[in-house]
């Protein structure tokens, strides 16, 4: 048996900061990505987890055009960005491995309602605006804004990941040797009720929800891959410095933007004292980060 790697794609290494969100740049980068899985895939059962911040309020944008109806909830829009992107992903990792089979499953994921995400909104969705634009869309559709480095974009409550519902349906698929995409966009976040399960307004940490996979898969490597390619202290001065080998007791001494690279350090660390390596790194480089070539190795 080949060792398993959990691999999460960042929302924005699918589609980079500042690009239009078009289909043919998502398309674009899905290539690279599924360039780099194909060759971890030859060394590495794989399974796929995939952010969705850029397209999933990209969708809620898309949602207003039509007023005629109430715009749909968040889990909703999850679950379509998911299915998009699951495809896109499918699609060109079969393209470069016809003799492996790909399958991308909605993938349902359990959180607590009460979460206290919910009154205090960090997960960036959707394109990033000026200031102007900014103050515009969040008084016409009520929406709460935060700074994302030199833009700001809109937040939406961030549950942290419970349980992961179909995890045997992922399980029997990578016994089956195929690489499964899963959990895309953090997986769709639902709750426990009176009536059975039912969906919540918010968006899953992609990162947590391949943290909880990988510990549950009992996956030997955590490989979130993104558009930075190291983890790095001071980012954006004249200090800043990349960290190549680090423990998650080094890490938990800094801190990072809780929007952004702060969940993917809190993923990596909590992975590595379960047991494993976690590693983070640039989309492009991704067997070289697991080889520890390059990117930032985190472990005990």
């Amino acid at each position: 048996m080949k060792p398993t790697a959990v691999v999460a794609l960042g929302g924005n290494a699918l589609l980079r900061r500042g690009d239009a969100p078009s289909f043919e740049n998502q398309l674009a980068n899905i290539k690279i990505a599924a360039k780099a899985i194909a060759e971890i895939a030859k060394e590495y059962q794989v399974a796929i987890v995939h952010g969705n911040g850029p397209q999933v309020g990209l969708l809620a944008l898309q949602n207003l055009a039509y007023d005629k109806v109430s715009p749909y909830p968040l889990d909703v829009l999850g679950a379509e960005s998911e299915g998009m992107i699951g495809y896109m992903l499918a699609q060109e990792l079969q393209n470069l491995l016809p003799e492996t089979e790909v399958t991308s499953l909605l993938t349902r994921i359990e959180v607590n309602a009460d979460d206290p995400s919910m009154l205090d909104p960090t997960k960036f969705v959707g394109p990033v605006y000026n200031e102007e634009e900014a103050g515009i869309l969040a008084e016409a559709n009520n929406w709460i804004m935060k700074r994302d480095g030199d833009y700001v974009r809109r937040v939406v409550p961030s549950p942290k990941p419970i349980n992961i519902i179909d995890k045997k349906s992922i399980d029997t698929l990578l016994d089956a040797g195929q690489i499964v995409i899963c959990c895309g966009g953090g997986g769709i976040p639902v709750c426990r009720s009176e009536f059975g399960y039912k969906g919540v307004e918010g968006v899953i940490d992609k990162d947590l929800a391949a943290t909880l996979l990988a510990k549950q898969l009992k996956a030997d490597k955590l490989l979130i891959l993104t558009d930075a390619d190291a983890v790095y202290l001071d980012w954006g001065t004249e200090q800043q410095r990349a960290l190549r080998a680090t423990t998650p007791a080094q890490l938990s001494e800094y801190q990072f933007p809780a929007g952004s690279m702060g969940p993917k350090v809190e993923a990596a660390a909590d992975f590595a004292q379960f047991g494993g390596r976690a590693y983070i790194g640039a989309l492009e480089e991704g067997l070289d980060v697991l080889a520890e070539r390059a990117g930032t190795c985190v472990a005990v």
